[in-house]
This record gives structure tokens, sequence and C-alpha cells, in this order.
């Protein structure tokens, strides 16, 4: 633990960084480039102690503080002024940042979100690029569709370099179901020409087993995104423990508040640490469908509402799979086929 710094050191950081923000803005520049390291300790009103039921809560660095709401921390304060106080003190320290914009800043600011490619062609155009970062990407199907093989593929096609469609990174899987296969990673990278025992080395690991823990997994992922350069977090599946551990119509409130809080959770991950986040997710049938494909994806409207692209996937003939993009704020409707083989997701 470091020693605790002044109130008069914190409030030559948070001059020195207003300074530095205001350069960086007349520069047309997005992002200042931070020099000053600090600590929880730095901000106004926290203490050792204080900085310690923080970080228990999941609260580890100055940016889960700012952008943190005031509700959920004063749940660990136990006083909403007080988190707003500290909230207001965080966002000073990291330089503030600006409310309004218009319409042509936020396009040119979008021109250099980073895409990992998925490794297959078709797949790629049919979301203009591949996975985005900053945003959730859900694929959906039934078992065999597909949906664990685009995960395994992803964790390999992040560590390749830019010009190969990757980002010369890490990738985070939590794996819900148990069916995470590191002999399929190396088999496709392999195929990729890529060294499996580097490709294996560049995959954290961490088994969820129940929905707390899944929760806890996300939160500790803090921790390592920076350091680790981990640009791709992996849920698979997102809803499957919430599933089992909340069944029946008496438990379905509970199971949707706690899922709306973990996809919260992960979107603001997404957004503060600008990785991209793919999860997958169960399907369900409909018993009262006569017409029509009965089934649904998992999870309601929590789960349509939180993910920002969402990828239906669904078996063909031959062997044959197909994607179809069901809900997204830019792509139209329109589908995908590429087909699963021993060296991976690839086109038909």
């Amino acid at each position: 633990m470091m020693p605790r710094k002044s109130k008069e050191h914190a409030k030559s950081v948070s001059e020195e960084l207003e300074k530095e923000y205001e350069n960086m803005l007349d520069q047309g520049l997005e992002e200042p480039a931070l020099s000053v390291s600090y600590e929880l300790e730095d901000l106004e009103g926290v203490g050792r102690i204080t900085a310690d039921k923080l970080r228990k809560a999941g609260f580890y660095s100055l940016k889960d503080i700012a952008y943190a709401s005031a509700h959920e921390l004063a749940e660990v304060l136990g006083s909403e002024d007080r988190a707003l106080a500290i909230i207001r003190s965080a966002q000073r320290l990291i330089g503030g940042g600006k409310m309004f914009m218009t319409a042509k800043e936020v396009y040119e600011r979008r021109q250099k979100i980073a895409y990992i490619s998925t490794g297959v062609k078709a797949l790629d155009a049919l979301l203009e690029g591949g996975i985005e970062t900053g945003a959730i990407t859900e694929f959906i199907g039934e078992f065999g569709a597909g949906k664990t093989q685009i995960c395994h593929q992803l964790a390999v096609m992040v560590q390749l370099p830019k010009e190969s469609g990757g980002l010369g990174a890490k990738a985070l899987y939590v794996d819900a179901e148990g069916t995470f296969r590191p002999e399929r990673i190396a088999q496709i990278a392999q195929h990729r020409g890529v060294d499996p025992e580097s490709v294996l080395s560049n995959v954290i690991y961490a088994r969820a087993y129940n929905s707390d823990h899944q929760m806890l997994i996300v939160d500790e992922a803090k921790k390592l995104i920076e350091k680790e350069n981990v640009k791709l977090l992996i849920v698979d599946s997102l809803i499957s423990h919430f599933r089992s551990e909340y069944p029946g119509r008496e438990n379905l409130a509970a199971r949707q508040q706690k899922l709306n809080r973990h996809i919260s959770q992960l979107l603001r991950l997404a957004s503060l640490y600008d990785i991209a986040i793919v999860v997958t997710n169960q399907v369900l049938a409909a018993p009262d469908v006569f017409f029509g494909n009965p089934l649904r994806p998992a999870g309601g409207n929590i789960m349509a509402h939180g993910c920002t692209y969402r990828i239906w996937l669904r078996k063909g003939k031959e062997g044959k799979r197909i994607a179809r993009i069901i809900d997204s704020p830019k792509h139209a409707e329109k589908e995908a086929a590429f087909q699963i083989a021993e060296e991976g997701v690839i086109d038909l």
C-alpha cells in the first residue's frame, strides 16, 4: 500500500491535469497523455480505510470512481452526498471530459474505433469490419450453432497484428459452461500460422461457477485489462448461471435485476477501457408458437436492450451456418454464411 499523499499534492495534480486537458482540447486531441500516476488515496476525503473499502467493492482506479453512479458508491460509503463529492473529485483528477459535442465530432471519434476480425470474410463484411471495441457483441443460437467456436477463434484473432485483423493484444475468456478447450485454440492458431504455445499464453482463462462468481470475475478483470493489455473479454455463456439459479416465474424479477446489473457492469467495462466484449446467449422454445421459428433468445428484454450488436446463428444444410444480425444501431438486418472446419471458422 502506497503512503497517502497530501491534499496539496492532490490539488496540484488536479490543476496540472486540467491545464493539460485544456491544451489537449486546443490541439483537437481526444485524450491527454497523462504522465501523473495516482491512487484512490489522492481523492479528497478518501483515506486508507475508505480506499480499502472501495477496492473491496470493485472500484480499483480513479476511472472506476469517476464514472460510477452516486447510488452504487453510496452503498459502499453510506452517504450519497459523500459519494457525489468523491465522484466529482475523481472526475477533476482524471481531466474531466467534454459533456456536449457535435454529431460530426462523434462521427470523427467513431472513425478511430478498432475492430477485431472474426477470421471469416463473410462475417467481417456482415459486421462492417469485425468485432467492435467499446461495445458488447452477442452471439445467439442453439447448441452446435457455432457460438463457442467463434469465441475460440476470436481469442486467437485478437492477438494478431493490426495488419492481419487483430489488435496485438490478449484475450480474457470467462467460461460459464465448461466448454473452453485450449487444444481447439492451439489448433486454430496452428492453421493461422502462429505459435500455439505463444497464443495459449496470451489467453487468460477464468471458470465461473455461479452468477455471483461470474460478476466477481468481471470486477476483478479491471485489474488485468491495462496491466496485461487485454482487448477482448469473452463470456461464454452470459445467461447460463442466471437461468439455472433463478428458475420459475417467481424468481424472474430477481434474476432480471441481477442480469441487468451484470450487463451494465460489462457495458461500463467496454466503454471505460475501450475493449471488445463478446458474449454468447442460449435460446428457449416458446410452446405457444405454432407457425414460424419457436426459438427466441434467453434473457428477454434485459439482454435485448443491454447488448449493442445481436447476431443470431443457426444451422444450415450440409454443415453450413447462417449468421443474421437481428439488432444493431447501425446495421441493416442481413445474413452471412460460414462453416466450421478443422482449421476453425471459415468461409464457404
